[in-house]
């Protein structure tokens, strides 16, 4: 299926984009794109001064720049700002970016033209990915410049399973490096598509992340013989918000008809709140996950070039300003970051209430033979860690404040750094869900005979058992964790009917 780019993507389109899809644009769009090329010509004849036009960028923003070193200026800058470092970006999260930088230059307002975007748009259907850093950048720039090498045959990229030079990925798909146009270079390294790009991915990951924490809390619950009173549709009622409103529902419906939660009715006043406020927690990320959405697509609807170019080819306007900026992008990846994590919390204090024989009522460490075998008793340590880790990671990214660019760009928001640990944090989640996924599912095998699972939860521990055999210290634990979080990657919980 081809991602059509009319007005403008939405986060659900450029994570498409990422997975693979093709991406094309309107004639609507092209129409834009053709108007603001002719904007830039027009400024250009003018000899107004245009910021990144003909001048020279950042400090150097009062230096003008003249004739034919306006298109020597744009090859500069991607050269100079490529300078990331550490581990590449996978594939997905390259994609992610180019599909927000075709989105933010098709909006018109940077004057880049129309065979710039055919370009980007090539090597997204062609499967070229420009080897982009994932560490030094304070802002966005080297990551869109790396991005942009590749383009101009510089930079190295990723094609049929080969790390080759720009220049050998172009040759191979049929393509001539592009010679820039003024202020071309600079549109591809500025704007926020990076932190909107990876945001967008993070979105997809945390959305699927959150269904599954929902599955396995249901596991965890019906295993532990909660009391359903607390969650129920009256109980509920009481309390306004659509997430927590979603997760009671997504609970209720898992544990229908469930003979062990029938069994437990009146054992317990009322459960631990691991058990008892699930929806509260969860929900409560659902809630966020929502604003970050709304955040990440009223991003993907701006402009995010610095400067913007306006008005008509006989009266053409530019704006300098700092659309580049976006400290509501980053303060709403912090935002979920730190739902994400308190989740995590919740679902290791479920865990440990599964694993812990002072209050599970189940073998100790839900070990075949306790004594002998250790059982859980490690993967708790392991879910307890990832967790610290996350708490870590919570630390906002958008207060990290930072000078660049001698004394001009004297505030940072941080949003792609924001955005990178957001990804880090839903790693952390996915082996978290993954191992309390599985102890639910070892729980379940132990008291089989005792009461007959809900519908719900018997899909979701026949998913878990599609993909890992019961625990009795045979094997690596470890690599259950990897192989049941790979198949959280890959799919969504199985829905109650």
């Amino acid at each position: 299926m081809t991602v059509i780019l009319e007005e403008s993507l939405d986060w659900r389109q450029v994570a498409a984009v990422a997975d693979g899809e093709a991406l094309s644009l309107s004639e609507t769009a092209w129409g834009r794109l053709e108007a603001g090329a002719a904007l830039i010509s027009a400024i250009i004849a003018s000899n107004v001064r245009a910021y990144g036009v003909n001048t020279g960028v950042g400090a150097l923003s009062d230096t003008i720049i003249s004739g034919e070193a306006q298109s020597r200026l744009s090859r500069k800058i991607l050269l100079s700002h490529a300078c990331g470092t550490g581990e590449l970006l996978d594939r997905a999260s390259v994609r992610a970016i180019m599909a927000a930088q075709v989105n933010n230059l098709a909006h018109g307002a940077s004057g880049i033209r129309p065979q710039v975007i055919d370009a980007f748009l090539t090597l997204l259907e062609k499967g070229v990915t420009p080897s982009v850093p994932a560490r030094g950048s304070a802002g966005y720039l080297t990551h869109n410049a790396h991005i942009g090498l590749v383009l101009i045959g510089e930079g190295r990229a990723h094609l049929a399973g080969e790390t080759v030079s720009g220049r050998e990925a172009l040759s191979r798909i049929g393509m001539q490096p592009i010679a820039l146009g003024p202020k071309e270079g600079l549109s591809l390294a500025n704007g926020t598509a990076c932190a909107t790009g990876l945001a967008s991915l993070a979105l997809k990951r945390s959305e699927r992340v959150l269904g599954w924490l929902d599955a396995a809390a249901a596991l965890t619950m019906e295993a532990a013989g909660c009391q359903m009173a607390a969650i129920s549709e009256e109980a509920q009622s009481l309390r306004v918000s659509p997430g927590f409103q979603l997760s009671g529902a997504l609970l209720r419906a898992r544990l229908a008809g469930s003979g062990l939660i029938a069994a437990a009715r009146g054992k317990r006043t009322q459960d631990a709140l691991s058990l008892r406020a699930v929806p509260h927690a969860h929900g409560a990320a659902r809630d966020m996950f929502d604003f970050a959405a709304m955040a990440v697509n009223r991003e993907l609807a701006s402009v995010s070039d610095n400067p913007a170019v306006l008005g008509t080819p006989e009266n053409p306007v530019v704006r300098s300003q700092a659309h580049a900026v976006s400290p509501g992008l980053a303060q709403a990846a912090d935002a979920l970051c730190l739902s994400l994590a308190q989740t995590g919390m919740m679902s290791e204090r479920r865990l440990d209430r599964l694993v812990n024989p002072l209050l599970s009522g189940l073998p100790a460490f839900l070990a075949t033979d306790a004594g002998e075998d250790s059982g859980f008793m490690i993967a708790q340590y392991t879910a307890s860690a990832l967790c610290s880790d996350n708490r870590r990671l919570a630390a906002p990214a958008s207060t990290d404040g930072g000078v660049t660019s001698g004394l001009q760009e004297d505030f940072l928001a941080h949003a792609t750094a924001a955005a990178v640990k957001l990804h880090a944090v839903i790693d952390n989640l996915e082996y978290i869900a993954a191992i309390e996924l599985m102890a639910g599912a070892q729980a379940a095998d132990l008291i089989a005979t005792t009461g007959k699972r809900a519908a719900g939860t018997e899909a979701i521990y026949q998913a878990v058992r599609a993909v890992i055999l019961p625990y009795a210290d045979d094997r690596p634990l470890g690599d259950d964790f990897a192989a049941l979080r790979a198949m959280l990657r890959r799919n969504d919980p199985p829905m109650p009917d």
